[in-house]
């Protein structure tokens, strides 16, 4: 049985009623009301999934009305019904947002059609709603420090405009964060979001991703393919690790960010591209200059508007938030209790430097998430880069604690390595797979 809920808005008792039938022998909850204004008093109280609304209303219209709901409820679908309606009045409606335009009288099989697709079409409204919710929550900026609020002024600004940014920071301080942030803020929200770290692609593939291929045009090339440009059209493409990217490529990408146009590797066709760009490094772009190995064309091109990311050591105050941020999504993901940390281990948090920054910090958080048996995390186990488990096994009291506190951590490590496969890690560490479960229970290990 079907639990959505259709309001009908008609000032005709008849159609209420006839309407009424059909939508509930096809299994809806309905609800009826006889002018737009008694429809606007409805839906302060109650979402229904579809509308069927009356163009020809007492009192308010019900182009007025869907304007008003619209305003309200924008992932509600509205399907218009009206007696004598005209192209002109559809396509106001249309244009206010109604997803159907039906006729008087009303036929049993194109109300059960227009209920349905636009029920449908409602429905992925919603999904893709609850998914920019997601998305927004994931690419988040936490924290309060001066560096931080900054950032958010500068993206809130870059957001509004189409010009091209260039982020730079260490690695692990947020630039990927920053980049969906701006695009996610912006006019191209809709569009794709296509990422391409310049680091990780071989220099002789670069521009076949970046530009695409005609079919044969190289060894391997057995079907056309469109390069990252094309799938970024009318979205943002985000050039990751752009200080890697080979003269060569650069001298092209300078020549499709003047011309808006690119050409795939052995194609002769220029094809237009709307393609915001946004880049970033965690390299010095100015010594790369005066190395050579950075055209300073491409620089002053790509860096219209500058955003730099301060070091976490910078911004320590940020911490505890941070802290706080990871132990949240980490519960989320793994369906248990909101972990804390003690004072003694914020502290030491706090102390560390966090060469990795935000990336390493995450990491350090999710470990001690799964190591830690209870609900509370303690300096045991924290373990800082370079330095051994628990800080010095030297500070500890007896044989037997130190050696503990070292199977724990080669014991976590190797099941990390080999992607929390019990039976691979048994295997690897040369133990029986039922020994590796029992110390894993008895270190208090969770498997992800």
């Amino acid at each position: 049985m079907a639990e959505e809920l259709i309001l009908i808005v008609d000032d005709e008792e008849g159609i209420r009623e006839s309407l009424s039938g059909i939508i509930t022998d096809e299994g809806y909850r309905v609800a009826s009301v006889e002018s737009g204004e008694e429809a606007l008093k409805y839906v302060e109280k109650e979402t229904p999934e579809l509308i069927f609304l009356d163009v020809w209303l007492p009192g308010i219209d019900g182009l007025e009305t869907l304007q008003k709901i619209k305003a309200k409820i924008p992932d509600t679908a509205v399907v218009m019904i009206s007696g004598h309606g005209t192209i002109e009045t559809a396509v106001k409606a249309t244009a206010a947002g109604a997803y159907d335009f039906i006729e008087k009288p009303l036929s049993l099989e194109r109300v059960v059609l227009a209920a349905s697709r636009a029920l449908e079409k409602g429905s992925l409204l919603r999904e893709n709603r609850k998914l920019r919710e997601t998305l927004q929550q994931k690419w988040r900026l936490v924290g309060e420090s001066p560096s931080i609020n900054k950032i958010r002024s500068q993206i809130d600004m870059v957001s509004k405009s189409n010009s091209r940014v260039l982020i730079t920071g260490e690695s692990g301080t947020g630039k990927e964060i920053v980049a969906h942030l701006v695009h996610e803020l912006s006019e191209r929200a809709d569009g794709p979001f296509v990422e391409v770290n310049c680091a990780a692609i071989p220099h002789d593939l670069i521009e076949s991703e970046l530009f695409g291929h005609e079919k044969g045009s190289f060894t391997g090339a057995f079907e056309q393919k469109r390069g990252k440009f094309e799938q970024a059209h009318k979205g943002t493409l985000f050039l990751d690790e752009i200080g890697d990217m080979s003269f060569q490529t650069q001298a092209k990408l300078l020549r499709v960010l003047e011309s808006q146009e690119i050409q795939r590797v052995g194609g002769s066709k220029n094809i237009a591209v709307d393609t915001r760009v946004i880049a970033a490094t965690n390299q010095d772009v100015e010594e790369l200059i005066k190395e050579g190995r950075f055209r300073n064309d491409l620089y002053f091109r790509l860096n219209v508007i500058p955003v730099a990311l301060s070091p976490l050591r910078e911004r320590r105050e940020d911490i505890p938030q941070l802290v706080e941020y990871f132990l949240g999504q980490l519960a989320a993901e793994y369906r248990q209790p909101v972990m804390h940390l003690s004072a003694p281990a914020l502290e030491l948090l706090l102390k560390h430097s966090w060469p990795g920054n935000i990336r390493e910090l995450k990491n350090m958080i999710e470990r001690l998430v799964i190591m830690t048996p209870g609900e509370e995390i303690g300096t045991e186990g924290i373990v800082m880069r370079g330095e051994s488990a628990s800080g010095d096994y030297f500070g500890m009291n007896g044989l037997r604690e130190a050696r503990e506190a070292f199977e724990r951590e080669f014991i976590f490590r190797k099941l990390s390595e080999n992607g929390w496969n019990v039976s691979r890690t048994a295997e690897v560490l040369e133990i029986e797979r039922s020994n590796l479960h029992r110390k894993i229970k008895s270190f208090g290990i969770k498997i992800p």
